[in-house]
């Protein structure tokens, strides 16, 4: 039987729940990731996984083939990472993280995806700031000049099974738990990642919604990681809205050079949340560390929290992210000011008065994506008001921008039929 057919075979099995064999998940990725199965095809596949999930053995496998059937990247010592498996609108905490640790003197190359179900993915937001895709031989070289980068994997040849994978989700908007494991850690993987820290936010508008499906999903990452033996941090934590004020690529720009500028009016939720990731991936690092006198003299002592917000609070960050976006190609001598929104705006006003009790997430980030995010950089959101915020008759909620008109009124006959703010008296 050719690598095809087999591969057709295998996908019938999964859609009648059969466990696969190493050969077929080979097989299947092969095809996959070499454009040979065709978008029917590769969608029968996403949908069967969806629906019957896999084994551990068959995660680990599905894994290693994703990774063997692409490039892979190889650097020396220490190599961190961090990832989040999202849903949260406008928190780019990779785009604090990463300089951080840069700057505390490890290498973590940060390979980020586009976005799939929320307004804007990481690589979406720092291609504001500086290209995203390079060949794997200039990430290296810009990974061992700045100690980082943040790059869009799409393009890399990395897992390219997953890439094409994405492709035929993005427009159902839709991953399971088991193909949020196998993807990130596959990427992770073949970036030659050893201690990588994992977020996973869950509340009632996140992709995970309840404490146990964490607890599923950690385990998930935890077996993944121990097979491959990569040191890994899982982060749950709670999540009922967006940590920053921006929801789009150019308005989260703004909340991540306020937070590495350390603006006084900064979002604090996005800075601890970035702060406590940073920390605990220091931690991991740190404990590997033979000689803390090696390092940068901000990291011979203190803990990973520690030496993460003396970085930010220093400048360091900041002056690392400008390094970062020069290597990049990108103006090292960026700004807010330089980075405008949509023309076109729209006003979102409370039509009674009370206290804010909900922000739907989902709502946020398919708005969002109606005002022409990510694609029109300068389309999304910004937040005015929060959970727990008291609201009178006419107070403005939120602002919406696009660069297009109809656009912009698309979104506001959602938000008429889709309230996106719950508010109680």
């Amino acid at each position: 039987m050719n690598s095809k057919k087999e591969a057709i075979e295998a996908i019938k099995k999964k859609l009648k729940g059969q466990k696969l064999t190493d050969h077929e998940i080979f097989a299947l990725m092969d095809e996959i990731g070499h454009n040979r199965l065709g978008p029917i095809l590769t969608t029968y596949f996403a949908a069967a996984g969806f629906s019957q999930g896999f084994t551990k053995h068959e995660l680990v496998e599905f894994t290693d083939a994703m990774v063997k059937t692409g490039k892979q990247i190889k650097f020396e010592g220490i190599v961190a990472d961090k990832h989040s498996i999202g849903g949260v609108a406008g928190t780019r905490t990779s785009m604090i993280v990463t300089p951080i640790v840069a700057a505390a003197g490890f290498k973590i190359p940060k390979s980020s995806t586009r976005a799939i179900t929320a307004a804007a993915g990481t690589a979406d937001t720092m291609e504001v700031l500086a290209p995203v895709e390079f060949p794997v031989d200039q990430i290296k070289n810009i990974v061992n000049q700045t100690n980082g980068c943040i790059v869009w994997g799409g393009k890399l040849g990395i897992a390219p099974a997953d890439d094409v994978i994405i492709q035929v989700e993005r427009p159902l908007a839709f991953e399971s738990f088991d193909k949020i494991a196998v993807s990130v850690m596959a990427k992770k993987i073949a970036m030659g990642s050893t201690h990588l820290v994992i977020d996973i936010p869950f509340g009632p508008y996140m992709k995970v919604r309840h404490m146990k499906d964490a607890q599923v999903v950690t385990e998930k990452f935890e077996y993944i990681a121990k097979k491959f033996g990569i040191k890994i941090k899982i982060e749950v934590i709670p999540t009922d809205e967006s940590n920053g004020f921006g929801v789009g690529p150019v308005l989260e720009i703004h909340d991540v050079l306020a937070i590495l500028e350390q603006d006084k009016d900064r979002p604090i939720k996005f800075e601890d949340r970035s702060l406590r990731l940073a920390g605990s991936l220091l931690d991991m690092c740190l404990a590997d560390v033979v000689d803390r006198n090696s390092l940068p003299v901000v990291s011979q002592s203190g803990t990973g929290r520690e030496i993460a917000e003396e970085v930010l609070k220093s400048g360091a960050a900041l002056l690392k992210m400008r390094e970062i976006v020069k290597a990049q190609g990108g103006d090292p001598n960026f700004s807010r000011s330089m980075f405008k929104v949509g023309k076109y705006k729209f006003e979102l006003k409370a039509s009674t008065s009370g206290v804010v009790k909900a922000i739907n997430s989902k709502e946020l980030n398919g708005v969002s994506r109606i005002l022409g995010s990510p694609e029109d950089k300068q389309a999304g959101m910004k937040i005015v008001k929060r959970l727990s915020d008291k609201v009178n008759k006419n107070d403005i909620l939120a602002v919406l921008y696009s660069s297009s008109k109809w656009r912009l009124d698309e979104a506001v006959d959602t938000l008429m039929q889709l309230p996106m703010y719950y508010l109680e008296k």
